[in-house]
């Protein structure tokens, strides 16, 4: 059926928008029926406007990559400038948008990670990342963890560890899962930080061995676990990680596609680990690397594998390979985080505001069972009982005292970010510490509302 009769007005009425969502677009992770979305009518810094002409703090940068803030205007210029020049070109040719874009990544990257091949986003870097690392080694098997998020195309689920990979998972894509650190629900009975890396790292040595060394090609990691829960690993659990898979063969590919770009309050998480000397073979990144403006992901690449290439034709490819209107994005984003300091200003954000600020929380509110982040990427576990650390929402679900804070965020306006029994607190790294301290305290009071509602 034609949708003739309101030529452009979605542009211009909420209403109209929405209506033609309801009728034509099909939503990803939703049953299509009984949706109530947000119309985002604009955007600007840390905050979004809806439908109804309210202004609200995005406490989730989208899906954790506004990390520069929305229509920041040296990314808009810079895109407006490609625009004018070369919108699109094949990814065979070289354009100098892309040229840039990589020198500058590489020139931020931990050790000889310096070719960098483009995706259009996270899902498919590491979907070419896992193809690299089983061309490079002639072997099949993947290992990742539970309570893991790799992105939502066919390999890149199956190696995701949460509920979402359920329903897509046919067994037959070569992943095994394993348990990572999570102290505070440890399936490792352990009481310490140094028990659960030391366990954890015995488990891992474990599933290897039964696995077979020989069949496995790389351990994907999230440097720190994003979507599952912000799981900082221990002290020494990478370089624990990075011992065992150089002793076996076996690439160690991290996934940086959240933590990275100044999220976790370092250019990449990884350098949290070890003070920096943990290496992985393959890096993969999005979201920050251009803070989403245009979609665009990557693969960063050692040496060792990319020789693996040199003479031999990689079999693989996309047609928007380095888009110059992404890369342009890019070259803006790294530039002005450079310029501005914006990782040292992440790294602050935590120390200062957020950190304290969500600590506090915890001593007022009996919900709050572990406050767990660094730089600007933080997350509140939420529990009915602190005893037995009962979550307030069941693993791949909501519940009805997790609708109530979301919900009273959402009326002292704030957009907040939650999985199952989580909030995550993930900001724009250019929120002031003003901004922050006010959504800071709409959720402390959203916190005490759904709480007194529960009884």
């Amino acid at each position: 059926m034609s949708d003739r009769a309101h030529p452009a007005r979605a542009h211009d009425d909420p209403e109209v928008a929405l209506e033609l969502d309801r009728r034509h677009v099909f939503h990803s992770w939703s049953a299509q029926e009984g949706r109530r979305p947000m119309v985002v009518t604009k955007a600007e810094g840390s905050h979004v406007w809806d439908q109804d002409g309210n202004r609200l703090l995005d406490f989730t940068s989208q899906l954790v990559f506004t990390n520069l803030g929305h229509q920041h205007p040296r990314i808009v210029e810079a895109i407006q400038q490609q625009a004018a020049t070369l919108c699109t070109v094949a990814p065979a040719h070289v354009n100098g948008a892309r040229s840039e874009a990589a020198r500058l990544i590489a020139s931020h990257t931990p050790g000889d990670l310096d070719r960098v091949f483009f995706t259009n986003g996270g899902a498919d870097a590491n979907e070419h990342a896992i193809r690299m690392a089983r061309l490079h080694t002639g072997r099949h098997k993947v290992l990742s963890t539970y309570r893991s998020y790799h992105g939502g195309t066919q390999l890149a689920v199956n190696v995701t560890g949460d509920p979402r990979r359920w329903a897509n998972d046919l067994g037959s894509d070569g992943t095994v899962h394993f348990f990572g650190p999570y102290l505070y629900r440890s399936a490792f009975h352990a009481t310490t930080e140094a028990e659960e890396c030391q366990r954890a790292l015995e488990h891992l040595e474990q599933v290897v061995a039964m696995e077979g060394p020989a069949t496995i090609a790389a351990v994907v990691l999230e440097s720190i676990p994003g979507t599952a829960g912000i799981m900082v690993p221990p002290p020494g659990y990478l370089a624990g990680v990075r011992e065992v898979c150089d002793r076996h063969g076996i690439l160690l590919v991290a996934d940086e596609v959240m933590s990275g770009f100044g999220r976790a309050g370092r250019w990449f998480a990884v350098e949290h680990a070890s003070d920096g000397t943990v290496v992985p073979d393959l890096l993969t990144f999005a979201k920050g690397v251009n803070s989403g403006y245009v979609p665009l992901g990557g693969v960063a690449i050692s040496d060792a594998v990319h020789r693996t290439f040199a003479d031999r034709v990689y079999p693989g490819g996309l047609t928007y390979s380095g888009h110059p209107l992404a890369c342009a994005a890019a070259v803006a984003t790294i530039e002005t985080m450079e310029d501005e300091g914006i990782v040292e200003q992440a790294a602050a954000l935590g120390a200062e505001v957020i950190g304290p600020a969500l600590a506090a929380m915890a001593e007022r509110h009996a919900w709050v069972g572990e406050v767990r982040g660094t730089g600007a990427f933080w997350a509140l576990e939420l529990v009915a009982d602190r005893a037995t650390r009962e979550p307030l929402a069941p693993y791949g679900a909501s519940s009805p005292a997790m609708d109530a804070v979301l919900a009273a965020c959402r009326r002292g306006g704030m957009i907040p970010f939650a999985n199952f029994n989580r909030i995550h607190v993930v900001p724009p790294l250019t929120i002031t510490h003003e901004e922050a301290r006010r959504g800071l305290a709409i959720l402390d009071a959203a916190l005490g509302e759904a709480a007194s509602q529960a009884g």
